[in-house]
């Protein structure tokens, strides 16, 4: 039984659209804050991964859920 080495691809995706990878030196934290430039959501994004599909790891990038200045308030039983 012989091993092989199989370089992995990193895929990166934001609300369903594929990012390119800029390369392997950059962490995902760094490539979150260099595509922060073209989607400013993405400062207080999530990083959700790697899942492993194959040879490919998958980072998903997951905006802050939450409604600004929102705060949920109990029903009131006024009968």
């Amino acid at each position: 039984m012989s091993i092989s080495i199989a370089k992995l691809i990193r895929e990166f995706t934001y609300n369903g659209v594929a990012l390119l990878d800029p390369g392997p030196t950059f962490s995902p934290e760094e490539i979150r804050d260099l595509y922060s430039a073209q989607y400013p959501e993405l400062t207080t994004a999530a990083i959700d991964g790697p899942e492993y599909k194959g040879e490919v790891m998958c980072f998903k990038f997951v905006r802050a859920a939450g409604a600004k200045g929102c705060a949920a308030q109990p029903a009131s039983s006024h009968a």
